[in-house]
Order: structure tokens, then sequence, then C-alpha cells
């Protein structure tokens, strides 16, 4: 591509570099790593219109994953789940006509506007706020919602591990499951993800990556990934009633457990029975997930569990004990 150079007064090849930029994304400075046109011969930067663009859309994401802010594609996957137009939703959530479009093209949301969706991600919770909320659908658009809602619950019950889950893990949201009831559908994509990753997943270093994704998640986002509850047992925090839960998995040929013998000692390997299907994850429990493996990732069961044994969840607790969510605060995952 040639682009004519002011400073060497003639036009001349280009070449894309790399850079580090501030951009100000509302009111904050944010530093990205740029692609910017440069004169190939001298160095000089040149106006280029799209890569300035796409150096402005990568600061408003580098934004979103500082703030924990849903990603523009994110909010219109809420929406359409529901079979909502932008103008239904808007009204549904009381907010302006053109709001739910300018998010969905890529303005910065506000952040009580952004809990709500993230709230509102589950059919449950859209349930209740419907039922406690006056809005400004007619009757012929809650009906419609109402029966999206019904479809997405039914369509999460079709499985073995679905019907067990409404049988054993009723509770309704709160601290102990991070304010959502069990997702067995999200759970299992955790358990692919992990297992995906490493060759040799063993049954105990799976339950603690489980853990700290679930906490982390919750601290940053005020609610948990997966609505499970979490124990206190001798080797650190479980699931409760997970070995009914890797009974589920295996009856549904997600994931099963096989028994090997190294060196005199008994290992339980979880080995994956499916792909992963990514969209059955947001980009933001991606991140979470891929930044619990990459810290742990060289740690045996051992010491992983050594390290669980060290938070202040498990130390202030008793076994059987459940740790709660508010606990996730403490949690030293950086360390």
């Amino acid at each position: 591509m040639k682009r004519y150079c002011d400073k060497c007064g003639k036009e001349v090849e280009t070449r894309v570099a790399a850079r580090k930029e501030i951009y100000c994304v509302c009111g904050e400075p944010i530093e990205v790593n740029a692609k910017v046109l440069v004169c190939a011969d001298c160095g000089e930067e040149l106006y280029c219109e799209e890569l300035d663009s796409e150096t402005l859309l990568a600061s408003y994401d580098e934004y979103r994953r500082k703030h924990k802010l849903l990603f523009p594609d994110e909010i219109r996957e809420i929406r359409e789940r529901y079979g909502l137009s932008q103008r239904s939703f808007a009204r549904l959530l009381n907010w302006g006509d053109k709001t739910i479009r300018r998010y969905e093209n890529g303005s910065i949301q506000d952040k009580s506007h952004n809990s709500l969706l993230v709230f509102l991600r589950e059919p449950e919770n859209m349930r209740y706020y419907l039922s406690e909320n006056e809005t400004m659908l007619d009757e012929r658009q809650k009906l419609k919602l109402l029966k999206a809602i019904d479809e997405m619950e039914q369509n999460e019950k079709y499985c073995v591990g679905n019907r067990l889950a409404n049988m054993f893990f009723t509770d309704k949201a709160s601290i102990e499951n991070g304010f959502k009831k069990f997702d067995y559908k999200k759970l299992c994509a955790m358990v692919l993800f992990f297992t995906h990753k490493s060759e040799e997943m063993l049954k105990v270093k799976l339950i603690k990556l489980l853990n700290y994704s679930d906490m982390i998640f919750y601290r940053e986002n005020g609610i948990s990934m997966s609505g499970v509850r979490y124990i206190h047992l001798p080797f650190g925090p479980v699931p409760q009633n997970y070995e009914m839960i890797f009974g589920m998995m295996e009856a549904d040929r997600i994931a099963h457990v096989e028994v090997r013998f190294d060196n005199g000692y008994e290992k339980h390997q979880v080995v994956p029975d499916c792909e992963l299907k990514e969209e059955e994850l947001t980009q933001q429990e991606m991140a979470v997930l891929k930044r619990v493996y990459s810290r742990f990732e060289n740690f045996g069961s051992a010491e992983i569990s050594n390290y669980s044994h060290k938070e202040t969840g498990y130390r202030c607790t008793k076994q059987g004990e459940i740790i709660s969510y508010a606990y996730a605060k403490d949690i030293r995952l950086d360390e």
C-alpha cells in the first residue's frame, strides 16, 4: 500500500508497526497494543482510518475486560435468546429506545446496566424480573417472552444430568451458590474446558480448578459461573455431591473417570467424552478459565490441594461445612 509521506515529500511504500498507545475511554487512560501505518523509508507514522478504528475498538475491549463488562456480542446474545427486538428489550428494561442498539454496536454500557444484563442471562432470573417489574411490553409480548423462558428451561432438562439436578440441586440463588441456581450445562462446559486442556487431568486437581474458577468469576461479576456449592473436605474444597455430579456426566457421555495405577499409586483421571462447544461459555467465563488454568498448569494434585488449604474460606470452615462465596474476596490466585 502506497501513501504520501510529508516527511519524505513523496509517495512511499508503507508497513504496519506495533506500538503501545494510550486511549482515553470513559475518562480513563487505557493502554493498548496498536497497529499503525508507517513510512517504510523514514518510519514516520501515517494516517490510516481502518487501523485507527481497529485500535479504538481494542481500547474499548480492554476497558471492558478491566471493568468486567459484557461485550457487545454477549449483550446481543442475551436479547436474542429471549426472542426480543432491540426496542422491546429496551422497553422491558425501561431504558431508552436507542440504548440497546448503542450497546450492541460497541458503546460502553453503564455498570448498573451491565449488572442487570448479567443477572437476566438466567431464564429463572428473567421470569422473576418480569413478575416483579412493571414494563412497557404489551400482553402479547409478555406471553411471547414467557414462552421463550419456558422453552429455554425445558431445553435444559432433556438429559439425565439435568433431570437429576432438578431433584437434588433445587436451592434458590444465595451466597452459598454464588447467587446462581445450579447450572449443570455450564459445569459440564467447565469440565470439558479443563479436560481438553490437559492430557492427564486428575479428579482432585480438576475439582480445585472448578472451585477457583467459580470463586474468581463471582468476585469479579457478582455471580458464580456454575452455581455449585463447595464444601470443606480433608483434601480441599469440593463441589457438594461431586460424586453424583461425575456420575451424571458419565451417564450423559460428557466425561468419565478412569482409574489407573502408577508406581503403586491409584490415579483418578477425568477423560472427556465429547468436544467442548465454546458457545456454552461467554468470553468473560472463558477468560477466567484460561487464567485459572494458566496459574495452576504446572501444579500436581497434591500441590494444588495444599495450596487450597491456605485459602481463608477453607481455614475458616470445618469439615462438611459450606464454603461461602463471601470468601471469594480473599482468593490468592495471582500470588
